[in-house]
Order: structure tokens, then sequence, then C-alpha cells
């Protein structure tokens, strides 16, 4: 890989509380989906790397689970990889959303931003398009007072705005490096992993409140059919933490489960390039999120 003088290469993250708009601003900025996103808050449970490809730089953004204070075994592990991958990488942006007053939670997370000494933080102030001038700039100088930060850059995922500005100050952090990822990829992210997030997102949609953090995928298989180049067959595996649960996923006469296999094959299917057959079966693991082996059986480990 040859690149220009000065280039420059490393990792962002994005923290904030649930729900600020961190997995749509990767999206936007990577100009790909490569993290799903929902109106549910703590969507995301891993940490998806996005790779944003410019002639003088390859910004590599993190998109982390929101930072809150956990009530499960799986909220500790997720606040744990969020803090690990504070001390990784090169800047952090710190998510406020325009259109909500900061709280507890945004205070929380300055503080902990505020005890990572050596890595700049950008404040990023989300969702503009739903606020307007002047709540943007009230968000700007309340975010200003909440803690020390390198730059505060209001943006628009949902319509473009400032993303660039965005993009030119986190890349400013980075050190001047060779691209770390070939030209044209989008993410390290190994294909079944994204194809279990995208039948999460399918199943995330339309579902109780409660619901959201007890459904986790398992792709147990993933493999071109006999004879065929052309199509993918897929089977995976929903899990549930109560029978109650599972009925709501179903549906009545098992409607709302292939409407879930079918928008979800529909995303998988653009996202691979090929035709799929999508099998989804679906169980209950009674309080999986509470239980250590239970999280380890569905890749959350310590």
């Amino acid at each position: 890989m040859t690149s220009p003088d000065n280039h420059r290469a490393g990792f962002a993250c994005f923290v904030g509380r649930p729900n600020v708009g961190k997995s749509t601003l990767m999206n936007s900025l990577v100009g790909s989906k490569v993290a799903i996103t929902s109106s549910k808050p703590q969507t995301t449970r891993r940490t998806i790397r996005g790779i944003v490809h410019r002639p003088d730089a390859q910004l590599v953004i993190v998109d982390t689970p929101g930072l809150h204070r956990p009530r499960t075994l799986l909220g500790e592990r997720l606040d744990s990889l969020v803090l690990s991958t504070l001390t990784e990488v090169d800047v952090i942006g710190f998510c406020v959303p325009a259109n909500e007053p900061i709280g507890k939670g945004d205070r929380f997370i300055a503080d902990k931003l505020a005890a990572v000494k050596k890595t700049p933080v950008v404040a990023v102030v989300t969702k503009c398009d739903l606020a307007s001038k002047e709540q943007i700039a009230e968000q700007l100088l309340a975010v200003s007072q909440v803690g020390e930060f390198a730059a505060i850059v209001p943006v628009s995922a949902q319509s473009g705005e400032q993303l660039d500005v965005l993009a030119d100050v986190l890349i400013e952090h980075l050190p001047e490096s060779p691209p770390l990822y070939e030209d044209g990829q989008l993410t390290d992210e190994p294909e079944q992993v994204l194809v279990g997030e995208l039948i999460r997102e399918a199943a995330l949609e339309g579902v109780r409140d409660e619901l959201p953090h007890s459904i986790a995928v398992v792709v147990d298989e993933m493999m071109a059919r006999e004879g065929r180049d052309d199509l993918l067959d897929i089977y995976a595996h929903l899990f549930v933490e109560r029978p109650s649960q599972k009925a709501i996923v179903i549906g009545h006469k098992g409607e709302r489960l292939r409407e879930v296999g079918t928008k979800a094959r529909k995303q998988i299917e653009a996202l691979l390039g090929t035709r799929v057959y999508l099998d989804l079966r679906i169980s209950v693991a009674k309080d999986w999120q509470r239980d250590p082996k239970q999280l380890r059986r569905l890749g959350f480990y310590d």
C-alpha cells in the first residue's frame, strides 16, 4: 500500500450515553452501513470498526456500546469494553444530542473521559437536524461547561451537515502513518458477525420496550449451497430470556418472525451481494444477561 507524504492513519472512538446517534454517525462517515441502528437505547453490544478512506488519511472509527450505569452482568461487560477502548484510540468523540438537555448520564461520561489523560477528546453535538439554531447554540455552550475538549463540532448524520469538518478535526489528532487497511475496505468485522447484527436489528423493530436487551443472535452456519454459486444458506438462532418474549417475537401464527426474516434477508443480500436463504430459529435462554456461562456462549466474553 502506497501513501502520500504526511498521510495520517489511526483510530477514533465515539462514546456517549445510549441512543445519542453514535452508530448512525459512524455509518454516515463511512458511507455504508457497518453498524446497526435502532431507536431503542443500547442497541450496540460490541465494538465495531468502520473505515473512512481519504487521499490524505485513513480514519478508523470504533463504535462502542452506550456507557451507562449497568444493571446486569451484560451491562457491566459492555461498560468494561467501552472503558478499555478509550485507552487504545488516538482521539475520542464524545457524543451529545443537540435536542436533549445535558443530564446525569452525560456528566457521568464526561467524568470518565476526564480520567483518560493522554487521549484528546472532541465533543460532537449530534442530531442537529432535530434542533433549532438557538437550541444548537445553547447546547454548544452547555457542552463546553462539562469538560475540557480539543474542539466542539455540531453535526447531523442524517443531512450530512458538518461531517467533513468532524472528519478533519478527528484526523488532525491521528499520527502520521501509511494506511492500516486495504483501500475500499469499510470494516474489519467478520461477515458472520455483521449478518447476526442485521438479524438482531430486524428483530428489534416494533417490539416492546423491555425486549431489545433480551434479544441475542448467533449465526450457526453460513455456506454456499452445494452446486449453486449464487445462493448462500444461513442458519441463525435468536435467543430471548422468557417464553413470553418468544411469543412476542414469533407473533400471531409466526407472522412477526417471518417479517423479521424477510427484512433481515434483504439487508444481508445487500451487504453480501448475493441471494440468501435465511433459516431463523428462536429459543429461550433464561436470564442470559445475568448468567456468565450463557454470556460466553452468546459471544460476550470477560
